[in-house]
């Protein structure tokens, strides 16, 4: 046992990943959001295909990809929490829920302005 009751060992490891994927499937079944975000990736994936970006574009352009998506699933997890927690008006439960939207945005505009840096020059070369 961990310090905190907890079993170690190799199923523990295997179940945090079950996990995982548990709670990947519920978002993206469940959450509109991460839905259109994984759209775009696929996008912005087949145009990196397509322009043949160097790796270093490929590097800044799966790290935000991994930053949106992560800031997205930490959004979902806290609107759950806070549903939980409270079905009626709170003003602080709003608070959490828009602040948690709002890194979310955050996290999209940097994903844009990078994708915007690493595409257009591509894009210019076109026409």
């Amino acid at each position: 046992m961990g310090s905190k009751g907890k079993k170690l060992g190799f199923d523990r490891f295997l179940n945090s990943f079950r996990y995982s994927f548990a709670g990947l499937k519920h978002a993206y079944k469940n959450e509109q959001s991460l839905l259109i975000h994984f759209m775009i990736s696929i996008v912005v994936i087949l145009m990196g295909l397509y322009f043949k970006i160097t790796n270093i574009e490929w590097i800044f352009v799966f790290l935000m990809i991994a930053l949106v998506m992560a800031a997205e699933l930490l959004n979902t997890a806290i609107e759950n929490v806070v549903d939980l927690v409270t079905s009626d008006f709170h003003p602080m439960a709003k608070i959490a829920k828009d602040t948690a939207s709002a890194a979310v945005l955050i996290y999209s505009m940097i994903a844009l302005v990078t994708g915007l840096i690493v595409f257009l020059p591509y894009i210019l070369k076109l026409f």
